[in-house]
């Protein structure tokens, strides 16, 4: 999945990037409140991790702003310790979920999780089509209950595919989940992950859509 980090420490912010990474999702990152709602505003996430105490812009006026202008993307905001009010205000403004900091990095991945969940319809942390299983948490994937060996991009690919199993999704849109907003987008190198992907995958489960794109259907 693609996420958005907000957050103005660089430390916990580079914790944060990490962990988020190694759960198997692709990032954006921003330290400001302007750049969180330029990147919110004009590029798709699966979810944001939004801090509140943002220089020029605070996190509050941010997440007001995406959902005025419909930005309706699941949003974890993080909150000071035992400041209920910006829990209460936070949720007021659209947030979908509250962490108080300090907090367990693990605690935070489970929120997140969930938080997907929700968005994908999925109910809990395992996501099935067909003989395929995913593991949201441990970000492993088994076809007929054997292990499958993916590189990270190629499982980053099938779990944007099986959130949206069924939905036609275009090269464009699988390469901008893929790669974050500074690298070099290709969509031809889509292909080659969907080809090595077919090699690993049931036959028939990827199909192509000519002209538009890629779905992932049951078998």
């Amino acid at each position: 999945m693609r996420i958005l980090v907000v957050e103005d420490e660089p430390t916990l912010r580079a914790q944060l990037v990490q962990a988020i990474a190694a759960a198997g999702h692709t990032l954006e990152q921003a330290g400001d409140g302007q750049q969180a709602h330029y990147l919110g505003d004009v590029e798709e996430f699966d979810a944001v991790v939004l801090d509140l105490g943002l220089p020029q812009i605070d996190g509050l006026s941010v997440l007001r702003r995406w959902r005025a202008a419909g930005r309706n993307m699941p949003v974890l905001i993080l909150t000071a310790r035992g400041s209920w009010q910006e829990k209460v205000a936070g949720m007021d403004a659209g947030a979908d979920d509250y962490l108080a900091k300090p907090f367990h990095m693990e605690e935070l991945l489970a929120r997140l999780r969930a938080l997907l969940r929700r968005r994908g319809e999925h109910a809990s942390a395992e996501w099935h089509c067909g003989a395929i299983t995913l593991d949201t948490r441990q970000a492993r994937v088994a076809v007929g209950g054997q292990p499958l060996e993916l590189t990270s991009h190629e499982f980053k690919l099938l779990a944007l595919l099986m959130q949206r199993k069924g939905e036609v999704l275009s090269r464009t849109a699988l390469s901008e989940h893929l790669y974050p907003q500074d690298s070099e987008r290709d969509s031809n190198t889509i292909e080659v992950f969907i080809g090595r992907l077919r090699k690993k995958l049931p036959e028939g489960c990827i199909e192509t859509v000519r002209g538009l794109g890629y779905r992932l259907v049951e078998i």
